[in-house]
């Protein structure tokens, strides 16, 4: 059984854009936040980008103002819009999820994914200079 599946990723240039995408099962999807995070060769799993069911979202300082985490409810898929990437966004990026503490999605946000419990595969993200 496969609870959530990405696609979208590539290789870019340094300033290009990329649309992640991640398909959720029902239910899945209505635990309460679903969330993108990424692990480049040598580093430890860093949180990117979070959403609650309730729409409200949480960014890593690395990413604000050039990410942006959206969500349809009807097809159950949250997808990471990545603008002015650079080759320090370079990573294998996952999609994760967990239910929301309290209900929020303002309680989504994890630095690290240790309470995200649901994962992906991944999807490769390559930005060259």
């Amino acid at each position: 059984q496969v609870d959530l599946v990405e696609s979208g990723g590539g290789s870019v240039q340094a300033g290009g854009s990329l649309r992640l995408s991640c398909a959720a099962d029902g239910d899945t999807f209505s635990q309460g936040c679903m969330g993108w995070f990424r692990r480049a060769p040598g580093r430890e799993r860093e949180g990117v980008a979070m959403i609650g069911n309730d729409a409200i979202t949480n960014y890593a300082d690395s990413v604000k103002g050039r990410f942006i985490i959206s969500q349809d409810n009807a097809k159950k898929i949250v997808y990471l819009d990545m603008n002015s990437l650079q080759p320090e966004d370079t990573a294998m990026y996952y999609c994760a999820a967990r239910r929301a503490p309290y209900g929020s999605g303002a309680y989504c946000y994890d630095s690290t994914g240790v309470t995200y419990y649901s994962w992906g595969q991944g999807t490769q993200v390559t930005v060259s200079s």
